[in-house]
């Protein structure tokens, strides 16, 4: 394809709750869910923080890093399962703080946590058709769930933002395809006026999140003739610690193919953001001609696969703020805090 990534950017929310604080407060052992779920603490959203704000600062990252004019952009697509309003798009409220003008087609998605990346094959097709030049991607979600439910050590927040464009614009990473894989699989939900969602407990793992991805993975890289082997990094969509390391392994790909995209292990799943926000982990290290497999998961069900080669454009331009900066910046708080924070929501 002749279309690919030139710039983006991430914001992870500055405060942290451990998994043994929330264990505690529930009469658990902290050592028995780190265990279990591969997670030891998430990030947690301020206050003054929602996926607007998350959007906001993440897409200004990616605009910064590789100098993008905002009217520039001809469409914004926002993928998130926590959009502040029911009735009254993101998209267009971040490309208003964002400067980005008018002429522009605005689009909020919602497909769980693979939202997002839906929004990268369709922005991506829209330039690769001439229907427009650049296209802005986010996902962003301050991931909400139900007090004492297994979601809680796990559900985090945070962003990712891509500004997509055509490859003689000097793009970093080129498209070379896609794939999607879509079941009616209701694993998880959340009803109309429901504040949390459900889930269907271990029916989430199998016929869920490993049966879309081992399909959506084989379909492209059957269609690509391509391997683990020929590729240098592996992303795979992070509900919890395990399951990345697990669908890596049943396909072959080794540990240091896939630790860089590991954001799980940090702050959680900031579900729409969770696949990208790995993505742009391994963007920050990746070298020119280096492959990168890509692969979300949303809840349904679905998943979106894709391969990047990295250019000699991403010499050009290394962010200056990495991913891994952002988690390291960050101030562990409370379950009282934590608390606090969530009720604003």
């Amino acid at each position: 394809m002749n279309v690919g990534i030139l710039s983006y950017g991430a914001y992870v929310p500055l405060y942290r709750i451990k998994t043994e604080e929330i264990a505690k407060v529930w009469g658990k052992e902290g050592s028995d869910i780190k265990k279990s779920l591969g997670v030891s603490e998430k990030s947690v959203a301020s206050f003054d923080e929602d996926a607007v704000t998350l959007a906001y600062e993440a897409a200004s990252a990616a605009f910064k890093n590789g100098k993008i004019n905002p009217s520039e952009i001809e469409a914004v697509f926002v993928g998130s399962e926590s959009h502040p309003y029911a009735v009254n798009p993101t998209s267009t409220i971040v490309g208003e703080f964002l400067g980005i003008g008018n002429q522009y087609l605005a689009c909020d998605l919602e497909f769980a946590c693979k939202a997002a990346t839906t929004g990268m094959i369709v922005v991506s097709s829209m330039i690769e058709a001439n229907k427009i030049s650049r296209g802005l991607v986010i996902g962003t979600d301050t991931a909400q769930a139900k007090p004492h439910d297994v979601l809680e050590y796990t559900a985090g927040s945070g962003a990712a933002a891509f500004v997509l464009g055509k490859e003689k614009e000097g793009i970093i990473a080129r498209l070379i395809d896609f794939s999607s894989y879509s079941s009616d699989t209701p694993d998880f939900w959340r009803r109309d006026g429901a504040r949390f969602p459900s889930h269907g407990g271990r029916f989430t793992g199998e016929p869920a999140y490993f049966a879309h991805i081992v399909g959506v993975t084989k379909s492209l890289l059957s269609k690509l003739k391509l391997i683990p082997s020929n590729f240098d990094y592996c992303v795979f969509h992070m509900p919890n610690g395990k399951f990345p390391r697990e669908i890596a392994k049943r396909f072959g790909f080794h540990e240091k193919q896939l630790i860089p995209s590991l954001v799980i292990d940090y702050i959680g799943n900031p579900y729409s953001a969770s696949s990208l926000l790995g993505f742009a982990s391994v963007l920050d290290i990746a070298k020119p001609g280096q492959k990168i497999f890509i692969a979300s998961y949303g809840s349904g069900a679905g998943s979106d696969a894709f391969v990047f080669e990295v250019t000699k454009e991403i010499k050009r331009q290394r962010n200056k703020v990495t991913v891994m900066d952002l988690i390291n910046k960050k101030k562990h708080i409370s379950y009282v805090e934590y608390l606090k924070y969530r009720r604003k929501i």
